[in-house]
């Protein structure tokens, strides 16, 4: 399987959140059609299989995902949850969510479009009303928007993920380093 979401938040309501790119200047959605919105079901491991999906379940999904990021934020800020976010986060957790069964194989969920949504917004609720809210933070990189929950020792992690982030911020301040070092040699 060829991956092509990110999974480096440490919850899957909070990467479900993130599939909005560089929300404070170039967005970029990653929800493009039915078929990346169900990749993405799959890939984070919400669900084993989704069914096709219609324009509507990305839409809804979309919506969803923006009340999830709401409320993050709000939590994660110490601020006050917007009724709205609220609302549509409770609307859709309180849908029928994907059902694990056992098989001969193991576990495998099977899911509509709509019973994955509902999962990653229960998910959404438990994490907003569980232990890790204190460890939930936001990218230090300035163009990225992901919040993830920094289990690290000490809470010193500043970046969503290395490879995502951390790389090119620390590659741009050795970058910047270097060049003052060379200036200042240079007078």
């Amino acid at each position: 399987m060829n991956l092509e979401h990110v999974f480096v938040c440490g919850n899957p309501a909070l990467d479900f959140a993130a599939t909005l790119r560089a929300r404070r200047s170039a967005r970029f959605e990653m929800f493009v059609s039915p078929d990346r919105l169900n990749a993405w079901y799959v890939e984070s491991g919400v669900v084993d299989f989704v069914s096709p999906g219609q324009d509507s379940d990305v839409e809804e999904a979309i919506v969803v995902r923006e009340a999830v990021y709401r409320l993050v934020t709000a939590r994660r800020l110490g601020e006050p949850y917007d009724d709205e976010a609220l609302t549509v986060v409770n609307a859709a957790a309180r849908k029928p969510a994907a059902a694990p069964r056992l098989t001969t194989a193991g576990r495998r969920t099977d899911a509509t479009p709509a019973e994955a949504l509902a999962t990653v917004a229960r998910q959404a609720v438990e994490l907003l009303s569980g232990p890790d809210v204190p460890l939930m933070k936001e990218c230090g990189n300035p163009e990225c928007t992901r919040v993830y929950i920094d289990r690290s020792r000490g809470m010193r992690r500043q970046w969503c993920g290395m490879e995502s982030c951390g790389n090119k911020i620390k590659a741009a301040a050795y970058r910047a380093r270097k060049k003052q070092a060379q200036t200042a040699t240079a007078h």
